[in-house]
């Protein structure tokens, strides 16, 4: 079975609730359609919609499960994208979709420095899609999170992201200048998907239990929805959005490990490396691993995560 196909097709009727109308925008019969739901279905044991004579429905497993098949058709959409589009005279640029569009602009217009005729085309996306985008031969570059396993890939140095944690504005931890990760107990937390990220993932949610934050529940995406509605936490860099304040976690528990990744060892490689790790030093707030933490200044209103 074609799972990111049947995966389309389920979004799709997800969004028009009518077999016919979602027929209609994918371009084929209904019975075909109704046949695919029904094998998708079958496949993963269980029900995704109640249907009716009159009406078509949801069902508790459906609605869960459509978050991540609309994540998992967008990302194939992103590859064939790059496939089809990534020609000549393009860099190609793979960086987490969490990054920052003040961090990517300044990457972008650094590499344009450096060479101006030189179209850097950065694409979002999570490391085990960059991974896959870079052996595949679909990205020059990347900007990638550790721990990786990965034949063929050449990595530049390895810098240190350390997050703070961003809590509702009425959380009663923001009365103080720091937060112990045990303090964030009983609360949910939201993080970067596991499926792009499962290196780090586990990491993370490791380093958060041995210091005594076990959340309930993982979430994973980029939203800060779940934030603002006091009901979770996220893990990130400074962040200025209304409703929500950001804190150092104290003893800097959590250190992200990042590096530029490439296949090929060509003299672009070195010159882009070089590039990359002084915007992520000077516009992101990494440093290099083993040394001491600077003081990151105050960044502006950019960050990855989506309000």
């Amino acid at each position: 079975m074609d799972l990111v196909r049947h995966l389309r097709y389920f979004t799709v009727l997800a969004e028009e609730l009518h077999f016919g109308n979602a027929a209609i925008r994918l371009g084929m019969a209904q019975p075909p359609l109704s046949q695919r739901i029904k094998r998708l279905e079958e496949e993963l044991g269980v029900r995704l919609f109640d249907r009716s004579a009159r009406q078509v429905r949801l069902t508790d497993a459906g609605r869960m499960l459509l978050g991540e098949a609309r994540e998992i058709v967008a990302r194939a959409d992103r590859l064939m994208e790059l496939a089809r589009h990534g020609i000549g005279g393009a860099l190609k640029v793979g960086v987490p979709p969490d990054l920052g569009a003040a961090v990517i602009a300044a990457l972008v217009e650094s590499l344009r420095e450096r060479d101006p005729g030189l179209r850097p085309a950065p694409a979002e996306m999570w490391t085990a899609d960059q991974v896959a985008a870079l052996t595949g031969g679909l990205l020059d570059f990347g900007i990638v999170r550790h721990p990786i396993t990965a034949q063929g890939l050449r990595f530049g140095a390895m810098l240190v992201q350390t997050p703070g944690v961003l809590l509702p504005a009425d959380d009663p931890l923001t009365a103080g200048s720091t937060v112990h990760l045990a303090d964030l107990a009983g609360r949910d937390l939201v993080l970067f998907p596991r499926e792009g990220e499962p290196g780090l993932h586990a990491e993370t949610v490791a380093e958060c239990r041995r210091h005594g934050f076990d959340p309930p529940a993982v979430h994973h995406g980029m939203s800060l929805g779940l934030v603002l509605a006091g009901s979770a936490v996220a893990f990130g860099p400074r962040a200025d959005v209304p409703g929500v304040r950001w804190r150092p976690l104290l003893g800097s528990p959590l250190a992200w490990r990042v590096s530029t990744a490439w296949r090929d060892s060509t003299p672009s490689a070195a010159e882009f490396a070089t590039i990359a790790e002084r915007i992520l030093k000077e516009n992101a707030g990494m440093t290099e691993e083993g040394a001491a933490p600077r003081r990151r200044p105050r960044q502006r209103p950019a960050t990855g995560f989506l309000a």
